[in-house]
């Protein structure tokens, strides 16, 4: 094979795609469907979740106080009612999405038996599908996975909504399992680990039973699940105009099978870009801490931040990972929340200096930007910025964090496919404008 034909072929391809940046303002094209104000274009209505980060007064945007709203009911309240009550949140806030309502005592437990009875995966998938074809990224296991389960459903292509309800309850009730034997696969097979296979016990919550299934000795303290059922709960849905979710109603909307479309958006949610963002918050973090050294004063801080945001340091991207967010402004529910929640797990471990460097940056950040960008610009820490402390605190691997998104995301992801069906049956289909001109047919002895 020719290299060197290849590289001309890349080339080409360079050359006869680039389209001027210029072209998309003279058509104005809603290039990633937000308009020039970073407002995103309105392409569908849901009941299911609402996400506000600001007011709009004359056309303008006033920054204001983030709100998550489940159902019609602010997250906030959502979390603080569970947790009053000693409960773990992330089975009925899944109940609340998918259903619409809260549900009884006795419906939550109708609920948390049913779907206790279906985590456990069939016969041989384990042996088949997951530790015969380990996988190096566990969101491609994911990925896997879920399209082998088609497999297994007797009417995998019905799209009633009974039978898709059902398909969505297996996948939610399984995808711990799956992100958890197949991280089990990757580091037995990759990292020659010994293999600790535990089965998912129905006295468990889903918190519980993950933390459970990834450690080697299956041991873990109450704050602990405590803390990713928090995790869980505040990334179960953010609208349906975020990329994962909008994947699922682009793919929904032809009529597609659960599996495909829950498939594509767990491919969505694996770009850097969407679910890796807590990562990057860490690698940065990590650069500062080598560049602060011991017992920084708030200027060595600001001097660092300073040089990120100029992109003269660390990457070069210009941006201070886990500030700011396309839509929360002055303040991110869910940043908030969970910041709560890893001081009390800092405290547990032992690392409140750790969560303390963290809200050091966070304050001076806000700062900084200040300085650079101007004395009236707003933002905010996002949930990323504290879910990578938090996610470390409790010992979870790089490479579960954004399989841990999905397994959260899979219910809002359900409960859209789910409204979707009820509510709005037309494929999507936006347009797209040549811009290439004509050209003439050259035969091939005159090419």
């Amino acid at each position: 094979m020719s290299y060197k034909r290849l590289d001309q072929l890349i080339d080409n391809i360079a050359k006869e795609n680039y389209i001027d940046n210029e072209l998309y303002k003279l058509y104005n094209v809603k290039r990633g469907l937000r308009d020039e104000h970073g407002k995103g274009v309105l392409v569908g209505l849901t009941k299911i979740s609402e996400v506000h980060g600001y007011l709009v007064d004359e056309g303008e945007k006033v920054p204001d106080q983030g709100k998550l709203i489940y159902r019609g009911i602010n997250v906030a309240e959502l979390v603080r009612g569970f947790q009053i009550e000693g409960r773990f949140g992330y089975e009925e806030t899944s109940y609340l999405l998918l259903f619409g309502k809260l549900p009884s005592k006795e419906e939550l437990n109708w609920y948390c038996a049913y779907m206790a009875d279906r985590r456990t995966l069939v016969k041989g998938f384990i042996e088949d599908y997951i530790l015969k074809n380990p996988s190096i990224n566990i969101m491609n296991a994911l990925q896997r996975s879920v399209l082998t389960l088609y497999v297994f459903d007797e009417n995998p292509d019905s799209v009633t909504l009974g039978n898709v309800l059902v398909q969505c309850l297996d996948l939610i009730a399984k995808i711990p399992t799956l992100m958890s034997y197949a991280y089990q696969s990757k580091k037995h097979c990759y990292e020659k680990e010994n293999l600790h296979l535990y089965s998912p016990k129905s006295e468990y919550s889903t918190a519980e039973n993950i933390l459970y299934m990834i450690r080697e000795n299956g041991a873990f303290t109450r704050k602990e699940a405590e803390v990713l059922d928090l995790a869980l709960v505040l990334h179960a849905d953010h609208g349906g105009g975020n990329n994962s979710s909008f994947t699922n109603y682009v793919i929904s909307s032809s009529g597609t099978d659960t599996y495909s479309a829950i498939a594509a958006s767990i491919g969505s949610l694996k770009g850097p870009k969407h679910g890796g963002a807590n990562q990057k918050v860490l690698e940065m973090m990590e650069f500062i801490a080598d560049e602060i050294g011991d017992n920084p004063t708030d200027e060595e801080i600001k001097n660092i931040l300073r040089r990120i945001i100029k992109k003269e340091a660390f990457n070069k991207s210009g941006l201070i990972y886990g500030m700011g967010h396309a839509v929360y402004t002055s303040s991110d529910p869910r940043a908030n929340l969970f910041k709560e929640k890893a001081f009390e797990l800092a405290e547990e471990k032992g690392v409140v200096e750790a969560y303390y460097l963290f809200s050091r940056i966070e304050e001076l950040s806000k700062e900084v930007f200040k300085e650079v960008k101007g004395p009236n610009f707003v933002i905010c820490a996002n949930v990323d910025f504290y879910s990578g402390l938090v996610y470390t605190m409790l010992e979870i691997p790089f490479e579960l964090f954004t399989p841990l998104f999905a397994v959260a995301r899979i219910v809002g992801w359900c409960a859209h496919r789910l409204e979707q069906i009820v509510s709005d049956n037309k494929i999507v289909r936006p347009a797209y404008k040549g811009i290439n001109g004509r050209v003439k047919y050259t035969n091939m002895n005159e090419r």
